[in-house]
């Protein structure tokens, strides 16, 4: 069973970066894509960012050139470095994974197999 883990949110203000991180515990190593998704308040869960275990990455449109995603293989963390962050980057983010990566469906939520409980991301203007 895999158990995800993330941490590094909180309160900033438009302009400012914050780091999440997901610890992943019980890893399965067929699982070999993971990404980070977020879900604001009365919206949809949205993708983020997705990584591979080469290290191949996709992006959402509304973040490429903000935020970068990273992985520590031999910690099994993951990390989404998030710069000149907006108030419309609101929203619980959240890190799952499942077995592959796909350019094609990377930010289909509902493919991934295991999901953290999330971190809080807030952005004032």
């Amino acid at each position: 069973q895999v158990q995800l883990a993330e941490s590094g949110g909180g309160s900033v203000q438009a302009g400012g970066s914050l780091r999440l991180s997901c610890v992943a515990s019980g890893y399965a190593y067929t699982h070999n894509c993971m990404g980070w998704f977020r879900q604001a308040q009365g919206k949809e869960r949205e993708g983020v960012a997705s990584i591979d275990s080469d290290g191949s990455t996709s992006y959402a449109d509304s973040v490429k050139g903000r935020f970068t995603i990273s992985q520590d293989n031999a910690k099994n963390t993951l990390f989404l470095q998030m710069n000149s962050l907006k108030p419309e980057d609101t929203a619980m983010y959240y890190c799952a994974v499942r077995r592959y990566c796909s350019e094609a469906s990377w930010s289909y939520w509902w493919t991934y197999d295991y999901w953290g409980q999330g971190t809080q991301v807030t952005v004032s203007s």
